[in-house]
């Protein structure tokens, strides 16, 4: 039975809830399914204020057919579709005040100990442009220093995941959607009371539309699943030990669940087109809960190549960098139009550090997956005299279709790409 025509705009409402679909087939005019539009670009920044150890990230050699580093291995049934960068920084001095900047790549006369004088964040000059095509100009996640506006403000993020959920996907009273929000938290589901309108729809979409909202409902269901964790572990008591009271207060210690959280909401926000513009800042101070592993993050960064130390900085690194292939997976696995949903989104990893243990702020891990590049597996620049990385901010503007040829310190655009 050939699909029926769905209005883009529609949602699924009942109550307090409001749940936008991903693009369909069947939200195509008449006669264009042959002739489908090319999906919006979108982009996603993620800062890791700690840096990765450069030996288990970058590769030794150069080019497409590089032989992956103990952390690229992770990620490479993605290989095609990912470039990671040597030799680029924003040339910043020594130290961690720098991570203000990572993402606005202010010059570096404009950085110092005691004033740094910032600029617009590389996410907040893609909103100006794209913003207003969706309901959110951008998503400011994790915490952390993102997210700039062209004042050189800081713009606050948004710590809890329950609350970005509210956003995505709650529309109601102050009440309704605390109603909402609790049914979730107590096991059940959003979808429950909009089971009847998920029918009705799946009755009228071709198959290719029926998985797309099959796998679409599931993610939705994933993330519920992922808060009614935290629920279940915020009422569960603490057990009582015989052991004094440690002077660190190491908060959050599920490192890697949190993160996945957020990986899994930002999917979902994009597979809705809810925006196309995200940030995300990255938690790495606490002693994740990693078998293995019994320094904080932060103190295994500052290993002094203390053998020790770099192995459980090891586990703790490669435990992000698996969550992170995890999300690329997902975005892969995303089909929109012709194309999937990494096809279309620019997915930048970087930090401020190139060495935490001495605090440098040189020859930064950068990796860039997905959106409508020509990937280049390996691009290595001059490890002396870096590229600045704001050059790499400039080729984004443009997959974002932004007309651009500066932004922040940068001197050129990478062409390579």
């Amino acid at each position: 039975m050939p699909s029926q025509r769905i209005d883009r705009r529609l949602v699924l409402r009942q109550g307090g809830i409001a749940i936008s679909l991903p693009f369909l087939d069947a939200m195509l005019p008449q006669g264009r399914a042959a002739c489908r539009t090319p999906a919006p670009s979108r982009v996603v920044l993620v800062g890791q204020p700690l840096g990765l150890y450069a030996p288990n990230f970058f590769p030794a050699d150069t080019g497409q057919q590089f032989t992956p580093s103990r952390y690229l291995q992770m990620l490479d049934a993605h290989r095609s579709r990912f470039t990671v960068f040597s030799g680029i920084s924003h040339r910043y001095p020594a130290g961690h005040f720098a991570e203000v900047a990572l993402f606005t790549g202010v010059s570096p006369e404009q950085i110092r100990e005691s004033e740094i004088r910032n600029g617009i964040s590389l996410d907040q000059e893609i909103a100006a442009h794209v913003g207003q095509q969706t309901r959110f100009p951008s998503l400011i996640l994790g915490g952390g220093n993102a997210a700039w506006n062209r004042r050189g403000v800081r713009i606050p993020s948004e710590t809890r995941a329950t609350q970005v959920f509210r956003r995505l996907f709650l529309q109601g009273t102050a009440d309704e959607e605390a109603r909402e929000l609790k049914r979730v938290q107590n096991g059940q589901s959003l979808l429950d009371n909009v089971r009847e309108q998920i029918h009705s729809m799946h009755r009228k979409v071709g198959r290719a539309d029926q998985d797309r909202l099959d796998l679409f409902l599931s993610s939705v269901r994933e993330a519920e699943q992922m808060l009614q964790q935290d629920e279940q572990w915020r009422k569960t008591p603490k057990p009582s030990v015989d052991y004094p009271t440690p002077t660190t207060d190491f908060n959050g210690a599920q490192l890697v669940e949190r993160s996945r959280q957020w990986y899994h909401l930002m999917h979902l926000a994009l597979q809705t087109d809810s925006t196309r513009t995200i940030s995300l800042w990255l938690s790495t101070q606490e002693r994740p809960e990693i078998t293995g592993v019994n320094l904080g993050h932060h103190d295994a960064s500052h290993h002094g190549q203390d053998p020790a130390k770099l192995d459980q900085l090891a586990i703790i690194e490669q435990a992000e960098l698996q969550v992170f292939a995890e999300f690329l997976d997902r975005l892969n696995a995303t089909r929109e139009s012709e194309s999937t949903l990494l096809d279309s989104t620019a997915v930048l990893y970087a930090s401020n550090l190139g060495n935490s243990s001495s605090h440098d702020n040189t020859n930064l891990p950068v990796l860039l997956a997905g959106g409508r590049f020509r990937h280049q597996g390996h691009l290595a620049f001059d490890t002396k005299n870096n590229t600045p990385l704001s050059n790499l901010f400039v080729r984004i503007l443009q997959h974002m279709g932004v007309e651009s040829t500066s932004f922040g310190a940068s001197t050129d655009t990478i062409r390579d790409l």
